[in-house]
């Protein structure tokens, strides 16, 4: 049965490629890759599939993954896309998998996918790790709560490994629960799933599993008896715009918000931090990120949108 799955993994790091090697080792019949960004060196410590001549050479991370599996199972046919995946991508992309596997490195993908997976009735299972803290939910469309219900009363969001690090046995024990549940899904053993958030935090002995039936709300916009997918909507989604005459790319979150400036610093441990009372500036070697209260961030060093996202993403997650 595996070998007729299809299963779609949307990011190519930690999670992305420990999942994908167990499932290509486990026999799916095809496997789709989605990632935007590149091989570099800080990436091997935590993400399996990739080696040094991959950070050398500036690989996308979707192409390393790519290669390394044909080799590891030629059997599972897989393709690789090197993208930011929106809305439209991943419409088209859902429509051809059996099951989709989180292993973005944002909020914004992950509301996405959401919301795309109760249009298309394909199940998804989330995940997310970050120093020796992870957790892992499978939401079943028309069964489970969504994603979106849990944000109503469990905060998911945070920090990044970018900014605190992660330590590779949490990587691994987040992707064994989303494997795990995926296997049992992909041979339609669904009395066997969990049907619970679980969370744990490695380092501090800690394990927790949480019943979530009762977080299901009827009035749930993205999974609710009306529901309008909200984070496929133009207005939630994040506006970029290269500005003129200038080597610089805005971007405004799709929400209004409110920064914590303070908060923001205290996870910046590279780099040259300044801070006032109105904006925090956060300098590498090769670019500049203004930080404003209002949520939008200036990129300087840059007029690639996809680079500006991935350098946003890699510090807020």
């Amino acid at each position: 049965m595996l070998m007729q799955k299809r299963v779609l993994i949307i990011g190519a790091g930690a999670l992305g490629t420990s999942s994908a090697e167990q499932l290509v080792r486990a026999g799916i019949g095809s496997l789709t890759i989605v990632d935007r960004d590149y091989v570099e060196m800080s990436n091997l410590q935590r993400q399996q599939l990739f080696s040094e001549n991959d950070a050398q050479a500036r690989m996308p991370k979707a192409i390393a993954a790519k290669e390394r599996l044909r080799k590891i199972n030629s059997d599972v046919y897989i393709e690789a896309h090197i993208m930011d995946a929106q809305r439209e991508e991943l419409e088209e992309l859902f429509q051809e998998a059996d099951l989709i596997l989180d292993a973005t490195d944002n909020f914004e993908t992950r509301m996405m996918i959401n919301d795309v997976s109760q249009i298309y009735n394909v199940p998804w299972i989330y995940g997310g790790c970050v120093g020796s803290y992870g957790l892992s939910y499978t939401i079943i469309p028309g069964e489970t709560p969504c994603l979106h219900c849990l944000l109503e009363s469990i905060p998911l969001g945070g920090a990044t490994c970018d900014t605190v690090g992660v330590i590779s046995p949490a990587v691994q024990m987040v992707t064994a629960h989303q494997v795990t549940e995926a296997l049992k899904i992909l041979v339609e053993d669904y009395d066997s799933l969990h049907r619970k958030l679980i969370s744990f935090d490695l380092w501090n002995n800690q394990y927790t599993s949480i019943k979530m039936d009762n977080v299901k709300r009827p009035d749930c916009p993205s999974c609710g008896e009306k529901p309008s997918y909200p984070f496929l909507s133009p207005e939630n989604q994040m506006k970029t715009a290269v500005l003129c005459g200038r080597d610089t790319v805005q971007i405004r979150p799709g929400s209004k918000q409110k920064r914590d400036l303070e908060a923001l610093r205290e996870n910046l441990h590279e780099g040259e931090v300044m801070q006032n009372p109105f904006l925090l500036s956060y300098q590498t070697d090769k670019h500049r990120m203004i930080f404003f209260q209002d949520g939008r961030v200036l990129i300087h060093g840059t007029k690639d949108i996809t680079e500006a996202r991935r350098l946003y993403h890699k510090i807020l997650g």
